[in-house]
């Protein structure tokens, strides 16, 4: 996938457009992103390795999702990461026992093998190489870590609710996806970064697809 060109000041505006505390506001007053995101957190749990000793939740913004996977799995280490340093700076202020640090995904601040696993939902059609990303997560996942990367399908129905998604309530979101995926794109991704595809998880009438791969 070509690297999408874009300056970092427009990836600043599209950032700004979306509150820090978005997520949190959304799943109390929004029953359709409640559905949304507790359907993919129901995924995530099913395939979450249980014995994962350090963990990294990479997109994490607000730290809704990090917190969650913090519950389930509490004698874990887990780090949010986000570039997004307002939904950070939230994140730290909400969930003070959970690191959160701002940084570019492109670009990790950990060393080679750092992780047993990452997480990675929802993520990379914000990016500007997704390519490059998923190349970082393989260095700094262990051998043998897993990863769990969570998108939507693109769908026909996912694009469709999509469009009037950001004609209404999302409105936050217009440019915000950089990268036309769909469940296919995707996975020839995954592939082509060496990493091993062990489930494919399909959700939300099908629009979302979960993958669960190996470094």
């Amino acid at each position: 996938m070509t690297p999408k060109k874009i300056s970092e000041k427009r990836l600043k505006r599209i950032w700004a457009q979306v509150p820090a505390n978005y997520y949190d506001e959304g799943i109390k007053k929004n029953i359709f992103q409640k559905i949304w995101h507790g359907t993919k957190l129901a995924q995530i749990l099913k395939i979450l390795p249980k014995d994962a000793e350090k963990i990294l939740d990479i997109g994490c913004s607000s730290g809704v999702l990090t917190a969650q996977i913090a519950k389930a799995l509490p004698k874990s280490r887990i780090t949010g990461l986000d570039s997004y340093d307002k939904a950070i700076i939230f994140a730290r202020s909400k969930y003070p026992k959970i690191t959160f640090v701002v940084a570019d995904a492109h670009k990790l601040p950990f060393g080679n093998k750092s992780f047993d696993l990452i997480i990675c939902t929802e993520t990379l059609e914000h990016v500007i190489d997704p390519g490059k990303v998923l190349s970082e997560m393989q260095r700094v996942l262990k051998k043998n870590g897993r990863a769990i990367i969570s998108m939507d399908s693109g769908s026909l129905l996912f694009r469709s609710a999509w469009y009037f998604w950001t004609k209404t309530k999302g409105k936050v979101w217009k440019d915000a996806h950089l990268h036309e995926f769909n469940a296919q794109i995707l996975e020839d991704l995954i592939k082509k970064s060496k990493f091993r595809i062990k489930k494919k998880i399909s959700s939300h009438l099908g629009m979302a697809v979960t993958f669960l791969a190996a470094a």
